[in-house]
């Protein structure tokens, strides 16, 4: 719980380093075996993030980035070692219960949005609440408008993604990711599929949610990307070679204003 809710964000930032775990990762490994050959995709890596943080796990192709956010969204389980999100141990955990864990804990964005296309942006967003017995119809439809009105969309509730663009499909992905008050949202290559502009709206909006106190897990190959989090994790050959504090961050809104004026 925050106390200091008028204190500035460098209050904030002292309050998230001493706040609990979300992620706790220790000696985990994962072993893929592919004919005759085992294949280490993750060979020991320990790690945690906190309340409040904004992560970036960065790596080439290969170096075990999309085996990490497989595990970490529950999609895939480790070989061996730790894996807890907010208290819960996901190692032997059925497919029903890791199910619950993905819809109630995690936001998952990803690179191509993942829209229904025939489906309008409200019923997009209210999606992963049609899985919680415990949200009603009209509660249910009041969170997907305040997602939406979150990520700057509130005049676009009945779009489908056709009538929007790039940037705007991936803020109603954002908003469907919110709408569980997830403990974490886990955003794969968020970015990648926009240009230099949206990017930096998307990764302000992303700024501006973390400020609001939200954990995020940023997985990229873009290094300019990693430039907007508090931390970098980077990822090479199944280990972790580098897992820095980011004492430089750059300002995605102050970037945005430097680039040169579209013309219209």
């Amino acid at each position: 719980m925050k106390v200091h809710l008028c204190h500035n964000e460098a209050v904030e930032e002292k309050d998230s380093k001493m706040s609990k775990e979300i992620i706790k990762i220790e000696d985990l490994k994962r072993e893929f075996t592919m004919g005759n050959e085992t294949v280490h995709a993750l060979k020991g890596i320990s790690f945690d993030i906190k309340e409040g943080e904004f992560v970036t796990i960065m790596g080439s192709s290969g170096s075990g980035k999309s085996t990490m956010l497989n595990i970490l969204g529950c999609l895939d389980q480790p070989t061996s070692g730790v894996y807890e999100i907010d208290g819960v141990k996901v190692k032997d955990l059925n497919k029903n219960q890791l199910a619950t864990i993905r819809n109630e804990k995690i936001g998952f964005i990803f690179q191509s949005y993942n829209l229904l296309a025939r489906t309008s942006a409200i019923e997009n967003v209210e999606l992963p609440l049609l899985y919680n017995s415990k949200v009603s119809t009209d509660e249910r439809r009041k969170r997907a408008i305040d997602a939406l009105q979150k990520v700057g969309l509130g005049d676009r509730l009945d779009h489908t993604p056709s009538q929007l663009s790039g940037g705007q499909q991936q803020r109603v992905a954002i908003a469907r990711s919110l709408v569980n008050n997830p403990v974490m949202i886990l955003a794969d290559e968020a970015t990648g599929n926009l240009d230099t502009r949206t990017s930096y709206e998307i990764m302000s909006l992303f700024q501006d949610l973390n400020k609001q106190g939200i954990t995020i897990t940023f997985v990229t190959h873009e290094q300019d990307i990693a430039t907007f989090s508090n931390r970098t994790i980077v990822l090479k050959d199944g280990n972790i070679i580098q897992d820095y504090k980011n004492h430089n961050i750059q300002s995605a809104e102050e970037h945005l204003a430097k680039l040169p004026k579209e013309d219209h």
